[in-house]
């Protein structure tokens, strides 16, 4: 599994002619990256006298962000795996109309399995999103800056995720499905609209008070 390769391995693979690992593999990894950034701080909070009163707190965001980061990891794998069907559609027999007709459908039902994926990674990131924001406000000061880099991975995963689904939208012929999806695209954006920015409000002014303090 893609997971399990060295980084240097994953990122030949990745800088190759080959189509997979591609970019819906890329924010799914990203996305992965800010849950475990939200672990550490967690990780990093827990036990310290300072932070006891938001203890258990701090125990919940590492348990969502740890089941966060398990099912994007399985998403980098997932990524590839619909692809590669995707592609293999395209070499499906069309001698006969029959034929033609069977990977004509092949290739609908594979192309929406393809946007369905991203969507997937998409939402979890808004959700990763979210938690940093609970992680900023609620984790050890010293490690700060690892929550706004959370919420930082987050939005560029859930923004190159989005771009995946729409890759795909454009040549679903289903109106229902292609309304479906585009409408989760603009909640998702609807969702997402400012909450970088309030995480990034908290880092910042958490910061200024490590630089006040000395």
């Amino acid at each position: 599994m893609l997971i399990d390769k060295k980084v240097s391995n994953f990122l030949d693979g990745l800088a190759s002619n080959s189509p997979t690992p591609g970019g819906g593999s890329v924010a799914a990894l990203t996305g992965a990256l800010g849950a475990a950034l939200i672990s550490m701080v967690g990780n990093l909070t827990i036990g310290k006298k300072k932070y006891e009163d938001v203890e258990e707190d701090i125990k919940k965001i590492i348990g969502s962000s740890e089941k966060l980061r398990y099912e994007l990891s399985q998403l980098i794998e997932e990524d590839v795996k619909v692809f590669n069907n995707f592609m293999a559609t395209y070499k499906m027999p069309r001698e006969t109309e029959d034929e033609k007709k069977m990977r004509t459908e092949k290739i609908q039902e594979a192309l929406i399995e393809a946007a369905k994926i991203p969507l997937r990674v998409a939402y979890k990131c808004l959700d990763i999103m979210i938690l940093s924001q609970e992680a900023a406000e609620k984790g050890n000061i010293n490690v700060i800056s690892d929550a706004g880099v959370a919420v930082l991975m987050a939005e560029a995963a859930l923004e190159s995720a989005i771009l995946n689904v729409k890759i795909n939208l454009r040549k679903i012929k289903d109106e229902k499905i292609r309304t479906e999806l585009s409408s989760s695209i603009k909640e998702l954006l609807l969702k997402e609209n400012g909450q970088k920015e309030e995480v990034l409000e908290i880092v910042e002014s958490k910061m200024q008070i490590i630089f006040e303090s000395g």
